[in-house]
């Protein structure tokens, strides 16, 4: 037989019943968060024509892109990001209304990753995006939720760090960085390669004193006090703009009493042609990759043909899936209630029951009386089953506890008039 009959392609795999149980759990509950904030579920096409992802303000390169032609011949793509089709369903569905839209999304993305790199080609991604509002209070609600749907899956020890895209594009302006060495820069600063900063610095025509001030720019994380310190090594008004968002922020987020999971870094700087103003980050043990990202992204939508301010970010299901097993955070996911077996005799008096029985809410499990209560009893315990109905004879049903034990035989006749 062919092995590739057997496997998942690379950076694929199976969910099985458990881990699938667990994942629908964790994504009812961050849902759930969405929509207490008013959030409201939308769905996008799971493949776009590749313009949607090929354009100044894309965050993934093209070579990481899952590409097809339809029978047009048009070039399509798996999404790899469902953001930039968000800012496509606002400009092309909502721009006649100009009231603030609140969006929310659950869904696959597609990356073709290198090999080599051991991440998932294909993952589930929860988010928000709130479109038609620029304030520092929107920025702070933001980040609360992302705080919020974390706690609602029960991990309870992470931290988002915050970042501003303004920041770092006004230092760059005062240093008057040529644009080919900005791409460059950014992505040393980002990754904290101090020796790799200095070596381009000193490869170009910048002085001395602006040439410290990037080279102090990875340094720049922790707690709030990063602020203050950021504004003494510039004089530009849009960084210092910039770190005034931060602190507005900041307060707004010791309103919502969540400041204890936010620190700053203002050296994180990666993405900045898609962010205009705040960026953040989501971390807990357990995981390598940050499971939340996010920030404001305010000439994204104007790609599509509408201009309007934006700002969201999205939970990644899997990595936080991986940080609650290896944290040892319990999920205590929805059961099957009860395993209700008949004979030919029973069978049309058990399966009444049971239709009464899940019109009342409960989960119920059918089957055959083809094998002794005993297995039955252990395939209960196995699958997690609450208990057994046995109706093995049309006039008495034995009822099995499988948590405690105990069997207790009762009358069909007094059962039935309990169900109606």
């Amino acid at each position: 037989m062919n092995d590739k009959l057997l496997h998942t392609p690379e950076g694929l795999r199976d969910i099985h019943c458990e881990e699938t149980e667990k994942k629908h759990f964790l994504q009812e509950r961050i849902r759930s968060v969405f929509n207490q904030y008013g959030f409201k579920d939308v769905q996008t096409p799971t493949f776009e024509f590749m313009d949607v992802f090929n354009n100044k303000c894309a965050t993934i390169d093209l070579k990481d892109l899952y590409k097809f032609f339809d029978r047009d011949g048009n070039i399509m793509v798996m999404r790899p990001d469902i953001t930039p089709s968000i800012a496509r369903l606002i400009a092309t569905g909502y721009n006649k209304n100009t009231t603030q839209k609140r969006l929310c999304y659950l869904g696959n993305v597609y990356r073709n990753s290198e090999s080599y790199q051991l991440k998932l080609r294909e993952f589930t991604q929860a988010g928000i995006e709130l479109i038609g509002v620029d304030s520092a209070d929107t920025d702070a609600e933001i980040i609360a939720i992302a705080i919020h749907s974390m706690l609602a899956t029960g991990l309870r020890e992470f931290q988002i760090d915050i970042g501003q895209a303004g920041f770092f594009k006004g230092l760059l302006k005062e240093v008057g960085l040529a644009d080919r060495y900005e791409e460059e820069l950014r992505k040393l600063i980002d990754e904290k390669n101090y020796i790799a900063v200095e070596e381009l610095l000193d490869d170009l025509d910048i002085d001395e004193t602006h040439k410290q001030i990037l080279l102090d720019l990875p340094k720049l994380f922790g707690q709030v006090d990063v602020i203050e310190k950021a504004r003494l090594i510039t004089t530009n008004k849009v960084a210092l703009k910039a770190l005034d968002r931060l602190e507005a922020i900041y307060e707004i987020l010791c309103d919502y009493e969540v400041e204890k999971y936010v620190s700053f870094d203002l050296g994180m700087v990666s993405q900045i042609n898609y962010y205009t103003g705040i960026v953040f980050r989501g971390y807990t043990f357990g995981t390598g990759a940050s499971i939340i990202d996010g920030g404001r992204y305010n000439h994204l939508i104007k790609e599509f043909g509408y201009d309007t301010p934006a700002v969201g970010f999205a939970l990644v299901v899997d990595e936080v899936m991986n940080s609650i097993e290896r944290q040892g955070v319990e999920i205590t996911g929805e059961r099957i209630d009860t395993l209700l077996l008949y004979n030919a005799e029973t069978r049309h008096m058990a399966i009444k029951v049971a239709h009464e029985m899940r019109l009342s809410g409960m989960k119920v499990e059918v089957g055959l009386l083809d094998k002794s209560l005993e297995e039955n009893i252990a395939y209960g315990k196995i699958e997690k089953i609450g208990g057994i109905m046995n109706f093995s004879d049309s006039d008495q049903v034995m009822l099995v506890n499988l948590d405690s034990g105990e069997k207790e035989k009762v009358d069909v006749a007094h059962l039935m008039k309990g169900l109606y």
